[in-house]
């Protein structure tokens, strides 16, 4: 079976508490879009029932072991038997950009293997089972835009709001520790919510829609802010840093004609 899971950008960012569980309350939008990995798995028709997994595309480091789709898939075993796979995994996604790359991957196999070997979980099961494998990968069993509270995975349907934008992804190769970057954020809950600020017209966006993750960023990372002004320059109606970063996102109302920097960085474009 073959999948392709989806990246994420976030559509402004508020960190509004800290938990006294040691996670913080935020308030997003997440928002698919259209650059994906590439998974495949099959029966590995090994009897001990070992799992095989390979990764090609993007290099993300670490042991491979360690996968989280391996951590997944131990998690979905407690309930179910499942037999060896084996899996091959291609990441187009960057590993600690921001677009949710290893949470989609997660939420994505959970889901299929739901499907394959039919378990049965309905969606409120899957959306249990994926939270115990990151906050964010509940969004990722239905991979649709939805407004965000909690740690992220308490989800309500949005609507989609850049449907005829065009969008130009960008990543200028960083990797911004997550929990790092909460470490350096100041918990604020926002005078106006990101439903309304969202439902005003794009241009209106602008130093409104706002991402508490960007100070920092910006701050230890300055070609982040670099990316994100040339963007405006190059007639974007929106720009933001997306998640923890250090991916950047610019939004325009059709193909762009790109600058050097956006160019050289550029991961993903396309229509929404």
């Amino acid at each position: 079976m073959v999948i392709f899971p989806k990246a994420k950008i976030n559509l402004g960012l508020r960190i509004t508490g800290r938990r006294s569980d040691g996670y913080h309350d935020l308030e997003t939008l997440f928002y698919p879009v259209g650059l994906r990995d590439a998974l495949e798995f099959t029966l590995a028709g090994d009897k001990n029932g070992r799992d095989y997994l390979t990764l090609t595309g993007i290099d993300i480091g670490g042991d491979s072991n360690d996968n989280i789709i391996l951590k997944a898939l131990a998690m979905l075993r407690r309930k179910f038997q499942v037999p060896g796979l084996s899996i091959h995994l291609h990441k187009a996604i960057p590993h600690g950009a921001g677009l949710g790359g290893g949470s989609s991957d997660a939420a994505y196999f959970l889901k299929s293997l739901n499907s394959y070997f039919s378990l049965g979980m309905n969606a409120v099961q899957l959306h249990e089972l994926a939270l115990e494998t990151g906050s964010d990968c509940p969004f990722f069993i239905e991979a649709e835009p939805a407004f965000a509270k909690g740690r992220g995975e308490k989800l309500e349907p949005a609507k989609h709001v850049l449907s005829g934008y065009y969008l130009v992804l960008v990543n200028p190769g960083v990797i911004i520790s997550t929990r790092e970057a909460y470490g350096n954020c100041r918990p604020e809950v926002p005078a106006e919510s990101l439903a309304l600020l969202t439902g005003r017209d794009i241009s209106e966006w602008k130093n409104r829609v706002l991402n508490d993750f960007e100070e920092y960023a910006f701050t230890k990372h300055p070609e982040i802010k670099k990316i994100k002004d040339e963007f405006y320059r190059n007639g974007a109606v929106f720009s933001l840093m997306s998640g923890s970063g250090s991916s950047v996102y610019g939004i325009y109302p059709s193909e762009p004609s790109l600058s050097g920097i956006i160019r050289k960085h550029m991961i993903w474009k396309g229509k929404l």
